[in-house]
């Protein structure tokens, strides 16, 4: 080989390396969180159990358990193998899914029948199985309480009867449908639709099929409404163009659409589903501003009086008062307290916070 053929060969071999390092540059992580994975588990276990109060499953053994091969092919492949997750369908004609922490995850009947093939749906299902590999539920919640957590963490509260629900209502994180838990960041979104593809490459479902049933998804929005998916899962950008870009960094390889008999089979029976009358839901609580059973307000002159466990807040009356926690925790808000942050979480702007972690003496 002559040297001009060697410093070729070199500088093609750098290439590489660095192509190399350019794609590990996208690497996926989860970000940072106040919970604990096995926290995550608990908090989907005791989360299903009240979505399900809003939902209705459907019980077609069938239908469950060809969303469920789809959904079990594809956590194997994730980042989180271990969790324990469930996929059950829900009767509903809006083109939507959502995940809960720690592996509950559940599919419109109107996605399916939306779809054009069994890949499109498995892309859906990847992007949810992402959130859940990712813990982006508790990380928004995290985010979100990054000043009340802690303290519950620090006084053992999170341990209590009621389970982690319970708890985290005290400071008033609930899990509804409408929960921080499900309302994930532009960046979260981007992450879930990345992962979701490379896990469909990863099983030998065809990744371009999550491209084209978002494009499906934008192009019915133009004059019909926005898709209730894009409304629970904001577009972080032009998320056909990057799903595409990531494909391209994919193996090649001959990819499937699914078995497509058996998809068309699986969307009939999904459009015969009975769709429900929606049930009224219950009203959120509002936040407290007077005295609860463990912890009192009295007014002193325009100010109120907090009395909590071991201490004390003086705050203006017109100030709204949100206790926690049998009293150990509070955090007063004015009005416009609670602002939007450019990634869509809540942030205290002005208020105050204070609380106790100490444990109360056995007798």
């Amino acid at each position: 080989m002559t040297s001009t053929a060697i410093r070729i060969s070199r500088i093609l071999l750098c290439l590489t390396l660095l192509t190399g390092i350019a794609a590990a540059q996208d690497r996926i992580k989860a970000g940072w969180n106040l919970f604990s994975p096995e926290q995550d588990v608990q908090l989907g276990k005791e989360a299903a159990a009240e979505i399900e109060k809003e939902v209705t499953v459907v019980n077609d053994k069938q239908l469950t358990d060809y969303v469920a091969r789809i959904g079990k092919r594809l956590a194997d492949a994730s980042p989180a193998p271990d969790y324990p997750y469930t996929f059950k369908v829900v009767a509903d004609p809006n083109i939507n899914a959502f995940a809960l922490p720690g592996g509950p995850i559940y599919i419109h009947t109107g996605l399916i029948t939306s779809a054009d093939n069994e890949a499109q749906v498995a892309g859906v299902v990847a992007h949810e199985v992402g959130h859940v590999a990712l813990r982006h539920s508790t990380n928004q919640a995290s985010k979100a309480q990054i000043f009340q957590i802690p303290l519950l963490l620090a006084g053992g509260m999170l341990d209590q009867k009621g389970g982690l629900l319970g708890s985290l209502s005290q400071i008033g994180i609930g899990f509804g449908l409408n929960s921080v838990f499900m309302k994930y960041s532009r960046s979260a979104e981007k992450d879930a639709d990345i992962l979701g593809a490379r896990m469909m490459a990863d099983v030998g479902y065809d990744p371009a099929e999550m491209a084209t049933f978002f494009q499906k998804l934008e192009a019915a929005g133009g004059g019909q409404g926005t898709p209730q998916f894009f409304s629970d899962h904001p577009n972080p950008g032009n998320r056909v163009k990057y799903v595409n870009d990531e494909i391209g960094y994919l193996p090649k390889k001959d990819y499937t659409k699914g078995d497509q008999g058996q998809f068309n089979s699986m969307k009939a029976r999904a459009g015969r589903v009975k769709i429900p009358e929606k049930p009224k839901q219950a009203a959120e609580a509002a936040p407290s501003s007077g005295a609860s059973a463990s912890g009192g307000a009295s007014a002193s002159g325009g100010n109120q009086r907090f009395s909590g466990a071991g201490f004390e807040v003086v705050h203006p009356s017109s100030w709204k008062v949100h206790n926690a926690n049998q009293g150990t925790m509070v955090t007063v808000l004015p009005e416009g307290g609670l602002v939007q942050t450019s990634n869509g979480q809540s942030a205290m702007a002005r208020g105050m916070m204070a609380g106790s972690s100490s444990r109360p003496r056995r007798a």
